[in-house]
């Protein structure tokens, strides 16, 4: 082989090295360029994923706020709704009072004060032969043992319908006058 040819392939190997170093630096420089592209771009979506959390942060502490405001609201129509509930229990054992006090006054209402006396004096007037000094039945005489009715259980209320009248008695102030129906 001649110098010449020597020398040309020496010079062949060494463009192609440069070719080669050439590219190779060309393509380190695209990899940074491209890896500094892809960081900015992780940069830039931790930013968005930060500022995502920060906003949902503020969303959980805006619930909890209006949790918590809910759950006053709720306590505050609890203390309402019982004070609302002690009124109409009051209110409630007023009305039945008043109604027991009416019913204790109306004649045609048998209360449970009223059945006993009643009853007594039921007895004794079913009974002839009842000692007026005692109400109980003279020496002697048979005891009434069938009762006018059980004793109702106290503050029991009964209806009319439930007692039996005792005031069958027939006198002209008992009887309706005309056009003046008598209330029952």
């Amino acid at each position: 082989m001649d110098s010449g040819q020597l020398i040309g392939i020496i010079v062949g190997i060494v463009v192609v090295l440069a070719i080669v170093a050439v590219a190779v630096m060309i393509s380190r420089k695209r990899k940074v360029a491209a890896d500094r592209n892809r960081a900015a771009e992780m940069r830039e979506q931790a930013k968005a994923d930060e500022f995502a959390a920060r906003e949902r942060e503020a969303k959980a502490a805006r619930a909890e706020a209006d949790a918590k405001e809910a759950e006053l609201q709720a306590e505050r129509l609890r203390e309402e709704a019982r004070g609302r509930q002690e009124e109409a229990e009051k209110v409630r054992s007023g009305a039945q009072e008043q109604l027991r006090k009416a019913d204790e006054l109306d004649p045609d209402v048998v209360t449970s004060e009223r059945d006993r006396a009643t009853a007594e004096d039921a007895a004794v007037r079913g009974n002839p032969r009842t000692d007026p000094a005692t109400g109980g039945p003279v020496s002697g005489a048979p005891a009434h043992t069938d009762p006018v009715h059980t004793d109702p259980i106290p503050g029991e209320q009964r209806s009319r319908e439930d007692v039996p009248r005792t005031d069958t008695a027939q006198d002209p102030d008992t009887n309706p006058r005309e056009g003046n129906p008598r209330n029952l």
